[in-house]
């Protein structure tokens, strides 16, 4: 498998291993994302940011986050890691 078929099964798999804990599998709830955000991101421990981030990520504010919302969020992310260096 090439690398970015890899880098795409881990962003999938990563999205699957946190959502329909709670409710959809299809969908990470308010409580995933921030099991998502502990685990993965464990630097993200202000809740405020938490809820922040939870709504920038709910682009259609339907009250959960579906995988090409996170797909959007893990775009962004790589683009600014690509112009900050960080």
């Amino acid at each position: 498998m090439s690398a970015i078929m890899q880098a795409m099964k881990l962003i999938k798999d990563t999205f699957d291993k946190y959502a329909g804990k709670e409710g959809d599998k299809d969908t990470l709830t308010k409580k995933e994302v921030v099991a998502l955000l502990q685990t993965e991101f464990p630097e993200a421990t202000n809740q405020a940011a938490m809820d922040k981030f939870f709504n920038n990520l709910d682009n259609d504010r339907d009250g959960v986050v579906s995988f090409e919302e996170f797909v959007t969020f893990v775009a962004v992310m790589i683009c600014l890691k690509s112009v900050t260096g960080c």
